[in-house]
C-alpha cells in the first residue's frame, strides 16, 4: 500500500505506524487479526487523515463559533472509567456550507483526546433531548460512525443514546445498517430512568436526572477534568476538622518512615531497568507481546513519573487510603510542578505545588480524606515546567511563575485511579513503598485473549494440514500396495 499510494498519506502517520506498536495492535484488534482487512483499514484511514489534515487541526484553523455553541465536547466519565464524548444534538442544524467544518471539529476532538490520553477508548453520548426532525442529519451521523468504525480503531466502548424521539426511529434503522454487528451491540438506548446504568449521576446534567452542575463555555478549550488545583493539605471538611489524634499521629509516623526511606527511592529509580531485566530472565514462560511491564515509569522530557498510569487505592474492605508518586528531575534546571484532580473534595496531596532540584527525586503523598473511597472516574494531572536558576522556589515565586509560563512549555501527565479489591495492593503504596505488578485491566485481558485465539487458530490450521498430509500418505500407501499387488499378479500370471 505504501509503495503504491505514498503520495496519499501524511508522512507523520507512516512514521508513527512504524514506531507505535499499540496503534498497529488497535487496528488488528478492530479487524479481528485479519491482516488483509487491517491493511485496508489503515489505507482508508490514512487517506482520510491526509484529506482532513488531521495532524494539523487546531483551534486556530477552525471557526470560533463551532466551539462556542457547545455541540461537541469531552466531559466526565462513565461507570467503567471511560471518557464521555458528548454530542448535544439540539445545537446541530443541517447546513451544507458548514458541514466540512463540523466534520473537522469531530476529528479535532478525537485527535485531541487520542494524543492526550494515548488512545484510551471513549464512550459517546448522543443527548437527543429537545430534538426533532429538523436536527436529523444522516450525512453527519454517518461521518461520526465512520470515524469509529473506519478511522479510529478500537476507540469506541459504547454509544449511549438519550431520549431519542420516536420520529427518528426510521432514521436510526438506516444508521444501524452502517454500523455493522460489532458496533450495533454497543448501542444503548436510554431515558431518564435507566441512563444511570451506564453513567453515574455526578456526570449527568439535571435534565438527565443527574447532579452535574457543569456548564459548557468557550474560551478556553474545555479541559474540565482538572478545573480545581489542590491546596497543600487538600480541602478542609468538617470530618477532617474533627480527625482523631490517633489518625494524626499515624500520619506523622508514616511520614517519618517515608523520610527514612527517601534514600532508597533514588536507588530504586536508578535500578528499575536492572530489576526489569532480572525478572525477565527469572521467568521461563514467554511473556505476551503486549503485557505491561512490572515496573512502570513515564519518561517525560522534564520529569520521570512513577507509577506511569495508575494510582492503586484499596476498596472499603482493604482500607488502603494512601499512594506515592515519585518524581525525578531529569533536567539541569529546577522544575516546578503542581498537582490537580477531578475530585478535590476527596484527596489530600503533599506537596501539591512545589519544585524539584536537578537530578533529584521527590515523593508526593496522595491520601484519601476520611469517609471517601477512590473511584475509577478520578484522575490526577501533574503539570511541570522548567524554572530559571535565578528564580526562587517559594510560594510567591511559584504562584507568579505559573501565571507567566507559556502553555507550550508545560509538560502534562495524567494518572488514573484503580481500586484494589484483594488484600495485597499491587501499586506503589506507603505500606511497602515498593514497585509491584499492577492489576491487569480489561484491555490487557482482551489483548491476551485475542493473542490466545490467534494462536489457537494457527494450531487448528496446522492440525488440519497434518491431517491432510496423513490422509494423502494413507491414499498413496494404499495406491502403492495396490500397484505392487497388481505387478505380482501379472508376474505370476506370466509364469503360469
Amino acid at each position: 500500500y505504501f509503495l503504491d499510494k505514498s503520495n496519499k498519506y501524511d508522512s507523520r502517520d507512516v512514521e508513527r505506524l512504524q514506531q507505535d506498536d499499540k496503534w498497529v495492535e488497535n487496528y488488528l484488534i478492530w479487524r479481528h487479526d485479519v491482516v488483509d482487512d487491517t491493511l485496508k483499514m489503515i489505507d482508508e484511514s490514512f487517506q482520510w487523515r491526509k484529506e482532513y489534515t488531521v495532524n494539523d487541526l487546531s483551534e486556530s484553523v477552525l471557526p470560533k463559533w463551532l466551539f462556542e455553541i457547545g455541540a461537541l465536547f469531552l466531559h466526565g466519565y462513565d461507570k467503567e472509567g471511560y471518557k464521555l464524548f458528548w454530542f448535544k444534538v439540539k445545537h446541530h442544524t443541517r447546513d451544507p456550507k458548514q458541514q466540512l467544518d463540523k466534520k473537522k471539529l469531530v476529528a479535532f476532538w478525537l485527535e485531541h483526546y487520542a494524543k492526550r490520553d494515548h488512545g484510551k477508548p471513549l464512550t459517546v453520548v448522543f443527548d437527543m433531548a429537545e430534538t426533532g426532525i429538523s436536527h436529523i442529519d444522516l450525512d453527519f451521523v454517518r461521518f461520526i460512525v465512520n470515524c469509529f468504525t473506519d478511522y479510529y480503531p478500537n476507540f469506541l466502548t459504547k454509544i449511549v443514546i438519550f431520549e431519542m424521539p420516536w420520529i427518528m426511529n426510521a432514521a436510526f434503522k438506516i444508521v444501524k445498517g452502517w454500523l455493522g454487528p460489532d458496533a450495533i451491540s454497543m448501542l444503548k438506548f436510554t431515558n431518564k430512568s435507566d441512563v444511570q446504568e451506564y453513567i453515574s449521576g455526578e456526570y449527568l446534567p439535571p435534565h438527565m436526572g443527574g447532579t452535574d452542575s457543569f456548564k459548557y463555555s468557550y474560551p478556553p478549550l474545555v479541559d474540565d477534568d482538572f478545573q480545581t488545583p489542590l491546596c497543600e493539605n487538600g480541602p478542609i471538611t468538617s470530618e477532617d476538622e474533627h480527625e482523631s489524634k490517633e489518625e494524626v499521629d499515624a500520619d506523622t509516623k508514616e511520614a517519618g518512615e517515608l523520610n527514612e526511606a527517601q534514600n532508597l527511592n533514588q536507588k530504586k529509580m536508578n535500578s528499575i531497568e536492572q530489576i526489569s531485566k532480572s525478572e525477565e530472565t527469572d521467568k521461563t514462560e514467554v511473556k505476551p507481546k503486549n503485557a505491561k511491564k512490572a515496573l512502570t515509569t513515564f519518561k517525560g522530557p522534564l520529569l520521570h513519573i512513577s507509577p506511569a498510569e495508575e494510582l492503586h487505592f484499596g476498596s472499603k474492605e482493604t482500607g488502603e487510603k494512601k499512594c506515592l508518586i515519585v518524581l525525578t528531575n531529569v533536567t539541569k534546571n529546577v522544575v516546578a510542578f503542581k498537582v490537580r484532580t477531578t475530585a478535590p473534595e476527596k484527596y489530600r496531596v503533599k506537596p501539591s505545588n512545589s519544585s524539584c532540584e536537578p537530578g533529584t527525586s521527590l515523593d508526593i503523598i496522595v491520601s484519601l480524606h476520611g469517609g471517601f473511597a477512590a473511584s475509577l472516574q478520578d484522575r490526577f494531572l501533574i503539570m511541570a515546567a522548567e524554572m530559571d536558576q535565578s528564580s526562587g522556589a517559594g510560594v510567591p515565586e511559584l504562584t507568579q511563575f505559573w501565571k507567566e509560563v507559556p502553555r507550550t512549555k508545560v509538560m502534562e501527565h495524567r494518572l488514573r485511579c484503580h481500586v484494589i479489591e484483594s488484600s495485597k495492593p499491587s501499586s506503589l503504596t506507603l505500606k511497602d513503598n515498593a514497585f509491584n505488578i499492577p492489576a491487569k485491566t480489561n484491555e490487557d485481558l482482551h489483548i491476551q485473549l485475542t493473542h490466545l485465539l490467534q494462536i489457537n487458530k494457527r494450531l487448528e490450521e496446522q492440525m488440519n494440514r497434518c491431517l491432510w498430509f496423513q490422509q494423502l500418505s494413507v491414499v498413496l500407501s494404499l495406491l502403492s500396495v495396490t500397484v505392487a499387488a497388481f505387478c505380482f499378479y501379472l508376474a505370476y500370471a506370466q509364469r503360469s
